[in-house]
């Protein structure tokens, strides 16, 4: 299947990947989004050994907007700027509980300390005195409130393993469809994907030095209840 692109030059590619698609390859051996997007430039492009530099990741449960360097040279200067956390990151939410007292208010800033477990995959918030530790910054708003749910958009100033999951379960709510950090989750829930989606991406062109924005719209059950996303 041809990945949904939203901008292609000779430097970047800019696409959306699909919830539950892994970025690149991994011990199950599914097809990945890299690789499809190589098949992507031999295909329509007739390209040989096509590059696709990763510079960025979305969790495999997470869908959304990516860019991708197809050279050396772009990738270098993408990657600088995410070290340099100069690439502004929105995201899509949607939280089991109602937060009509938060509608229209001001962003709210959360700050915790994350440490990553290796062994089960998962991340916890610790004290700041914990040398595994590493902060972890975003802030979010409630865009609309339904049914017991809540539509939020997150800000994320650093990209950290889980961290949305992590910090709206444990400071908001739990994410709709998060088996693994939200306790009111159900099995089957799960099954309909977690309800996050990386909805904006801002970031410097690599060459052109153009300020370059890209936005979509999440798609899914979970999303169906909000009248902004339809």
């Amino acid at each position: 299947m041809k990945p949904e692109i939203l901008f292609e030059d000779k430097d970047i590619i800019v696409c959306v990947k699909k919830a539950g698609e892994p970025v690149q390859s991994d011990k199950t051996l599914d097809y990945d989004l890299v690789n499809r997007l190589k098949n992507y430039l031999c295909e329509e492009q007739g390209a040989k050994n096509p590059y696709i530099g990763l510079v960025h990741r979305l969790d495999r449960p997470v869908g959304g907007v990516m860019v991708f360097a197809k050279n050396k040279k772009a990738a270098a200067e993408l990657s600088k700027q995410v070290q340099e956390k100069s690439i502004g990151k929105w995201y899509s939410c949607v939280v089991l509980k109602e937060l009509p007292e938060l509608l229209g208010k001001d962003a709210v800033v959360l700050e915790d300390y994350i440490k990553k477990n290796g062994k089960t995959n998962t991340s916890e918030i610790v004290k700041e005195t914990d040398k595994e530790g590493k902060v972890a910054k975003l802030a979010y708003k409630v865009m609309e409130v339904v049914d017991g749910k809540s539509l939020i958009e997150v800000e994320l100033f650093t990209g950290r393993h889980h961290q949305i999951r992590l910090q709206m379960a444990a400071h908001v709510a739990g994410l709709a469809g998060d088996t693994k950090y939200n306790k009111e989750a159900k099995k089957e829930d799960g099954r309909k994907g977690v309800a996050l989606f990386s909805n904006r991406l801002v970031f410097t062109h690599p060459t052109t030095g153009k300020t370059m924005e890209f936005e979509a719209k999440p798609t899914g059950i979970w999303w169906n209840y909000f009248s902004s996303v339809i």
